[in-house]
């Protein structure tokens, strides 16, 4: 049931308009053909610890949309689904998963497309790109855990929405994508190192560009962990205790 709603709800996203799914390809990647022409072409960046700019930018950028999108998704996913919220015998635990699975059909594409710029870039083929599959699983489950928080609070704090908005639009430039973590003084980067997708966009980067093992970074994995389960458990506890109340506001 999960699966078909989901693979629904990738479809729905576009369903108004002539070519359908195929936008959900196609912005994503013109938005790294800009980001390319605008970077390498027009402003010359050059590479960053000897690796263009363009794909040094890229695991952490697709990382990046795959998370704000999904929680943005997420956030108003039990109104888009009223009817189903109002069914008495229908789990709404799982529109979040929906949500969450709706999303990965696009970012794997994306993690297919960037193992086939690094091999058009002349790097050979490494196992540990494979290791970008745990950080997915590991944003999944952040993604799914503030997707059971901000849902439920949606309903009834209709603003929730444009608050996450506004969160991730701030997000976005506290998380190292489009620049390098040497460039920040070391106070900052401690600072910068509180955000759990900064464990994300630099696990992507270690996977397809620095080869590094996931546990070789045993203190940034405790804290993204526990960070992330705390989050995960109050957004479950959330989700639970406002239930039985979402049928009355929708």
């Amino acid at each position: 049931m999960i699966w078909d709603i989901a693979v629904n709800d990738f479809k729905a996203r576009f369903s108004n308009s002539v070519f359908g799914a195929f936008w959900a390809f196609v912005q994503p990647l013109v938005s790294i053909l800009v980001y390319w022409f605008v970077f390498e072409v027009g402003f010359k960046n050059p590479p960053v610890d000897n690796v263009p700019f363009i794909l040094w930018f890229t695991p952490a950028y697709i990382s990046w949309i795959y998370f704000s999108e999904t929680v943005i998704y997420s956030s108003a996913c039990l109104a888009e689904y009223s009817y189903l919220v109002k069914k008495m015998n229908f789990r709404t635990s799982v529109l979040p998963v929906v949500k969450v699975l709706s999303g990965l059909f696009l970012h794997l594409f994306f993690l297919v497309f960037l193992f086939l710029m690094n091999i058009l870039y002349g790097n050979p083929v490494r196992l540990i790109w494979l290791q970008s599959l745990y950080y997915m699983f590991a944003m999944c489950v952040l993604t799914l855990g503030l997707g059971f928080l901000t849902s439920s609070i949606t309903l009834f704090f209709r603003d929730m929405t444009q608050i996450v908005q506004v969160v991730l639009q701030v997000g976005f430039w506290l998380t190292p994508i489009f620049y390098s973590e040497d460039n920040i003084p070391r106070a900052l980067m401690m600072i910068l190192k509180l955000n759990p997708m900064f464990y994300i966009t630099r696990g992507y980067r270690d996977s397809f560009i620095y080869g590094v093992p996931f546990y070789q970074r045993i203190g940034t994995s405790l804290y993204f962990w526990i960070v992330t389960g705390i989050i995960f458990l109050a957004g479950a506890l959330m989700f639970r205790k406002m239930r039985p109340h979402f049928a009355d506001v929708i």
